[in-house]
């Protein structure tokens, strides 16, 4: 009689273990941390966790609520203006308005001046990637092929400086403020340089070098809403013209969201605005150039302080108190089902 098994096929006589080698890795024989998970280690770490962020988010919520702040939209009230904007035709006429606000309480401390966009989308993908950053630090100010698309070169052939779609939609509205002080009005002193990033300042931003900005931008013409060039942007400071101006540098970091605000000025601290701003009547002169009914947006100005968390905003402080109420409550829970279980382990030794 034959043996049955030499019918097996001989991949199957021959089919290698799929055991792992004997060896102190594969066979997780390596010294390793191993920790206990106690009931004592496991709820001291949920209530010291919660303990934590409850602490952080009290005091983050009460520095938001300590900051001053006042919003003036002056869409509306500049209506005459934004009907005049609205046709491409009127760009060279000049356009103001004034709108008048009371600070019944002064604003102690360093002042800053936004303004506020809302319903402006600027987080478009080809709206972000519509710039040329060798043009920007400066390397070649003559772009003729780059991301900056449409708003690369004119039809003659003549390169847009700065090029792309975030350059050419720079807001270009000029706002200054004014303090009624018995019967004399006062302009507030505003500084509109050190309002940028020291990165961007001094790293991802460069005038080409040249004996004079015109001259290092000749042969070029400024985007198609821009009312001067960009070696114009600041005359009476050199260090804050041409690519390297501060309001250009602020505009070009686009935000994610629709609504949003970017630092416009500060005050300084001299004079009568030594401590800040003094209660009393106020009015913003604003020469009004920039649309926003086409794509119904507002426009804002923001007064405001700051303080070691920031501005007025109190996300990160009730995300941690979420946080730590939820590690709390947690640890509750857990400790009430840790009580139950032991309860039923005792009842059944005694039994």
């Amino acid at each position: 009689m034959k043996n049955k098994t030499s019918f097996l096929p001989r991949e199957e006589e021959a089919q290698p273990s799929r055991c792992p080698d004997n060896t102190a890795f594969k066979q997780q024989r390596l010294p390793a941390w191993k920790p206990q998970l106690t009931i004592a280690s496991v709820l001291s770490s949920f209530f010291l966790t919660g303990a934590f962020c409850l602490t952080v988010g009290v005091c983050l919520v009460l520095s938001a609520n300590s900051v001053r702040e006042i919003q003036i939209d002056y869409s509306d009230k500049c209506s005459d203006c934004s009907r005049l904007r609205e046709n491409s035709s009127n760009w060279n006429k000049e356009c103001h308005c004034s709108v008048n606000f009371t600070l019944k309480e002064a604003i102690l401390g360093d002042v800053f001046m936004y303004y506020g966009l809302q319903n402006f989308f600027q987080n478009h993908r080809r709206y972000v990637m519509s710039r040329s950053n060798a043009q920007l630090l400066g390397r070649n100010v003559h772009i003729q092929r780059s991301y900056c698309m449409p708003f690369s070169t004119y039809r003659n052939g003549t390169p847009m400086v700065p090029c792309g779609a975030i350059a050419n939609s720079m807001f270009n509205d000029t706002i200054d403020l004014f303090y009624s002080r018995n019967s004399s009005v006062i302009q507030v002193p505003l500084l509109k340089t050190g309002n940028s990033w020291w990165t961007d300042k001094n790293v991802k931003f460069r005038n080409p070098e040249s004996y004079n900005l015109s001259s290092a931008f000749a042969g070029t013409a400024r985007p198609p809403y821009w009312h001067k060039p960009v070696y114009l942007l600041d005359e009476e400071d050199e260090r804050n013209n041409g690519f390297v101006n501060d309001d250009f540098i602020i505009w070009m970091r686009v935000s994610a969201f629709s609504t949003f605000r970017n630092l416009y000025r500060r005050v300084s601290r001299v004079r009568h605005f030594a401590e800040g701003l003094p209660a009393g009547n106020y009015t913003f002169r604003i020469a009004y150039n920039f649309p926003v009914a086409r794509f119904k947006g507002r426009k804002h100005v923001i007064l405001s302080t700051v303080v070691w968390s920031g501005g007025s905003n109190p996300f990160l402080g009730i995300a941690y108190l979420v946080t730590g109420t939820a590690a709390t409550l947690t640890g509750f829970v857990i400790t009430g089902i840790h009580l139950k279980l032991r309860k039923k382990k005792t009842y059944f030794q005694k039994q």
